[in-house]
């Protein structure tokens, strides 16, 4: 045999080995549930009475701000008193991500039992620090559909029709009494504390008889088969007690940097106007909590669950005017255009806001976009791509400055009566792939403020997609106060396009 087939050999077969790793989903581990015993809590006594004056009704609290979305999630911790359910698809080890680890570590250090349940799509780059944390006698951490290889996910190729599967809901409850819902993940990007980077997105605070559907929800979730301990993928080590209080130092000592910024200044800031916010803030109104259940990151199980989209359609397609969609992903498949082609033939008025191919985070995406985007465009829908730097002013009191917007918010409006918030992109990846999770709230008052804020700030802030004359795709934008026409992809250079367009080779159905 010549030393380079013997090589090749070698070669297969340790792909073979380490493709071959599977994860014990067998491994022990203990049930719990949410606490039901709250209403005595701060945040009990603080919404029962609104709560009790809207039976059937649960009450909202839109947050566009990204640095109150933080200091609100900061607050609410803060106030916990029995239980902290946070899940979420990913964290960053980051100043924002230490910050919601340092609060969740000082609520258990108060007696609050937290359960933190993570998405393994990015745990692998610091996940000794999370066991660490798991030690903590009132803190318990798992991990959703791992990996059975953790440093190399390349190797997990043979296993691709699970590990493709993730999931990608985020909520935070505190005491059974209140939940926070919506598109931000765990990281600075999400809460304008990175100075180049900026995502814009929507999350919904919520109270009354919605919080008990999200803890059952986490509680499916949590008790899993696909929710595995810490101990169950990295080796709990001896000197375990000696390293929490090392990564806590760590996180203290990153903390530091923060509690020095401007950007401090305005979170507490906004931390105090929450505090200052009773219930009667919140808008009450009927609604449907929307998720679909843990077993869609199970393959053998998927073709018999109801998934998020079924009530998803349904809302949708019961529109009688107008559907008002904003999402940082739109790759459709051809039953998704047909049923927007359905929407129109009944006169029904479609607008869609999604990134541009300079402001979309993920080029694989914008490239599943194109194709959609012509026919959108031939049956009448009104298309807007956001800009990479659109015109609006630096904030020096947060210390923002002047970054790359990314739109991350996951929205749509029927009739300006009813509005999703949620989780759920307009790809196949929300459909067929990833877990969800949302809420359809019946207001028009909420549903109206959202779709009259994004319609004023088009103008400034995206560029109109449109079709010439001979049929070709064209953006219509303002520079300087002046219409501009552009041919090509805006504030995009050659480069970024030929990627794009080479990522077309990338099936749809893993967008």
């Amino acid at each position: 045999m010549s030393s380079l087939l013997k090589n090749l050999v070698v070669i297969s077969s340790a792909v073979w080995v380490v493709g071959c790793a599977t994860v014990d989903f067998d491994y022990p581990k203990t049930e719990s549930f949410a606490l039901s015993d709250t209403a005595d809590t701060h945040l009990g006594r603080g919404v029962g009475d609104e709560v009790a004056a809207h039976p059937g009704q649960s009450g909202f609290f839109p947050v566009y701000d990204g640095i109150e979305s933080l200091a609100l999630r900061i607050l609410m911790i803060e106030r916990a008193e029995r239980s902290i359910d946070a899940q979420y698809f990913l964290i960053h080890d980051d100043l924002v991500g230490h910050a919601f680890l340092s609060a969740l570590v000082q609520a258990a250090d108060r007696g609050v039992r937290v359960r933190f349940l993570l998405d393994d799509i990015q745990a692998g780059g610091y996940e000794e620090g999370l066991a660490a944390l798991e030690t903590h006698e009132n803190l318990e951490i798992r991990i959703f559909n791992p990996f059975g290889h953790r440093s190399v996910k390349a190797f997990n190729a043979f296993s691709l029709n699970r590990v493709s599967r993730r999931m990608h809901n985020k909520s935070l409850t505190v005491d059974n009494q209140m939940t926070l819902i919506g598109g931000r993940n765990i990281a600075n990007e999400y809460f304008d504390a990175n100075p180049g980077e900026k995502f814009g997105d929507l999350d919904v605070l919520a109270i009354g008889p919605i919080v008990p559907e999200v803890s059952a929800m986490f509680d499916s979730y949590w008790n899993h088969q696909a929710a595995m301990p810490m101990p169950a993928l990295v080796e709990v080590p001896e000197d375990a007690a000696e390293r929490l209080d090392t990564y806590i130092d760590r996180v203290s000592t990153r903390l530091e940097e923060l509690e020095a910024s401007k950007y401090a200044a305005a979170v507490e800031s906004s931390i105090l106007e929450f505090v200052q916010t009773d219930a009667s803030a919140f808008i009450f109104a009927d609604y449907q909590l929307v998720f679909d259940p843990p077993d869609k990151a199970v393959p053998d199980k998927v073709g018999s669950i109801a998934t998020i989209t079924t009530q998803l359609s349904g809302s949708i397609m019961s529109a009688e005017k107008e559907l008002f969609v904003v999402t940082p992903y739109f790759v459709l498949a051809k039953d998704n255009i047909a049923g927007f082609q359905e929407l129109r033939d009944r006169n029904i008025e479609i607008t869609v806001l999604t990134n541009s191919l300079a402001s979309n985070n993920h080029a694989v995406s914008h490239a599943g976009y194109i194709p959609s985007r012509k026919p959108m465009l031939e049956m009448g829908t009104n298309m807007y791509e956001l800009r990479a730097s659109p015109a609006m002013p630096s904030d020096q009191t947060k210390g923002i400055q002047e970054a790359k917007v990314t739109l991350h918010a996951k929205v749509f409006a029927v009739d300006r009566e009813r509005i999703f918030i949620g989780s759920f992109n307009w790809n196949q990846r929300s459909v067929n792939l990833d877990t969800e999770l949302g809420v359809i709230i019946h207001s028009p008052e909420i549903a109206t403020e959202f779709v009259e804020l994004v319609i004023a700030g088009l103008p400034e802030q995206s560029y109109e997609v449109f079709l010439n004359e001979k049929n070709k795709v064209r953006w219509k934008g303002i520079d300087d106060g002046q219409e501009v026409i552009l041919t090509k992809e805006p504030q995009s250079g050659f480069g970024r396009r030929f990627n794009a367009g080479f990522l077309r080779i990338v099936p749809n159905s893993q967008l």
